[in-house]
């Protein structure tokens, strides 16, 4: 059943419907998308986060995507597995956080001046709300950067995700900004590597 009114019956739904604390339960040292791929999403963050501000990186885990003479007030990393976050060396503070089973964001309003997700988006069942939280903790111009790719955990990515294009992908989250509220300036990046993972993002701005 889908969590909001706005999408298709079976929008939301995924393969493994069991807890995802059980699927996390074990680290995943593993990479998602490929190294030119990997490059590719560091230069679009070296052009668009503000050196010296403070960064949400969401759903994150094990690998910084953040280029690495760029420094930054804060890191804070929202994941679900300790061990993953525990290796990330750029994350300053951690919280194992569920965002499926609790979409509010434990932290205070206007808490970073970016909020990243990288190629984990296709794993929210209540994205709408996630954003509209989101939103919530970013200052005002602060920006909100969706990175996806075409790789995933197929059993646990919503059957959406898993039918729609690249195109169809940035559409989806284009929504999902628009439902939530409170962003402007939504609009999509193709930044595909040649013969590499392909590069897909949305980027927000918190009005």
């Amino acid at each position: 059943m889908a969590a909001d009114p706005t999408f298709p019956e079976g929008f939301f739904e995924r393969i493994d419907k069991t807890a995802d604390s059980g699927f996390y339960r074990m680290p995943r040292f593993v990479t998602h998308i490929d190294p030119e791929t990997i490059t590719a999403l560091t230069e679009c963050y070296r052009e668009l986060l503000p050196a010296g501000g403070s960064v949400l990186d969401l759903m994150s885990s094990w690998v910084s995507h953040l280029p690495r003479e760029v420094a930054f007030d804060r890191v804070a990393g929202l994941g679900m597995n300790q061990e993953e976050l525990d290796g990330n060396s750029r994350l300053d503070d951690v919280v194992v956080h569920d965002l499926n089973q609790d979409p509010e964001l434990p932290y205070p309003n206007d808490s970073f001046d970016a909020i990243l997700n990288a190629v984990s988006v296709q794993y929210l069942t209540r994205p709408v709300e996630v954003f509209r939280s989101a939103a919530r903790v970013l200052r005002p111009g602060g920006v909100h950067i969706v990175a996806m790719s075409h790789r995933c955990f197929p059993t646990k990515a919503i059957r959406a995700f898993q039918a729609l294009d690249g195109t169809g992908r940035c559409e989806v989250v284009e929504q999902y900004f628009a439902l939530a509220g409170g962003y402007r300036d939504v609009g999509p990046l193709d930044r595909s590597p040649r013969g590499a993972d392909p590069l897909w993002l949305v980027v927000a701005r918190r009005a």
